[in-house]
C-alpha cells in the first residue's frame, strides 16, 4: 500500500480470522490501540521508545481480526489524543481527501485518511469530545461513536475514562451495520 495521504505512522498486515463478516477488509488501528507485538506510541515517539511492544491486542482491535479483517496498521493520531484538528507535531497532518489543504479533524484523523482516501475499509478509532465524529464530518465519511462502555477499552490508551469510547469511521453506513452485527463486544 502506498500512504499517499499521510495517514499511517507505520503500515503491517496482520491477517484476520480465514472467513467471517469482515474477510477481505482492511483496518487502519488509530496510535492509541494495543496490536500485539508492536509499540503503541499514541502520537509521541518517545511515549512509542519508552514503552515495550504490546503483548495482547486490544480488545476492539481482536474483535476486527475475529470478523475476518485485516489490519494494515497505526494510524496518526494527535499528540496522546488531545486535539480535535488531526494535526500532529511529530508526523504531521495527514491529508483530507475530501477537501485537500484543509485539516482532516481529530484526534482519529489517520484512521479517517485512510478510509476517505480508500486505503482501507474501516477506520478504528476513539472518541472524547468528538474524535470520531469531527473526521467523519470534515471526510466526508460515516462515523460511529458507540455508546459509553459497550466496546471494552482494554489496550487502549485513554484521555479521560468517563467520556472515552471506541468507534469506526467507514465510507458506506452498510458496514456500521455489519460492524455492530458481528461484534458481540466483551465489556
Amino acid at each position: 500500500m502506498r500512504d499517499h495521504v499521510n495517514a499511517f505512522i507505520e503500515t503491517f498486515d496482520v491477517p484476520g480470522r480465514d472467513s467471517g463478516i469482515l474477510t477481505g477488509l482492511s483496518v487502519g488501528v488509530k496510535d492509541l490501540f494495543d496490536v500485539a507485538g508492536f509499540r503503541t506510541g499514541c502520537g509521541n515517539p518517545d511515549w512509542k521508545r519508552s514503552h515495550e511492544p504490546a503483548e495482547n491486542h486490544a480488545v476492539a482491535v481482536a474483535a476486527l481480526l475475529d470478523g475476518g479483517a485485516t489490519l494494515a496498521g497505526k494510524t496518526h493520531t494527535d499528540e496522546l489524543a488531545y486535539s480535535l484538528l488531526g494535526m500532529n507535531h511529530h508526523y504531521g497532518t495527514p491529508v483530507n481527501s475530501a477537501v485537500p489543504g484543509r485539516i482532516p479533524g481529530g484526534s482519529s484523523s489517520g484512521s479517517a485518511a485512510a478510509v476517505a482516501a480508500g486505503l482501507v475499509d474501516i477506520g478504528l478509532g476513539t472518541d472524547t469530545g468528538g474524535s470520531i465524529r469531527i473526521p467523519a464530518s470534515f471526510c466526508g465519511l460515516y462515523g460511529l461513536r458507540t455508546t459509553h462502555g459497550m466496546i471494552s477499552l482494554d489496550g487502549v490508551m485513554g484521555l479521560a475514562p468517563s467520556f472515552d469510547t471506541v468507534g469506526w469511521l467507514v465510507r458506506d453506513c452498510r458496514l456500521i451495520s455489519s460492524l455492530l452485527e458481528h461484534h458481540s463486544f466483551p465489556r
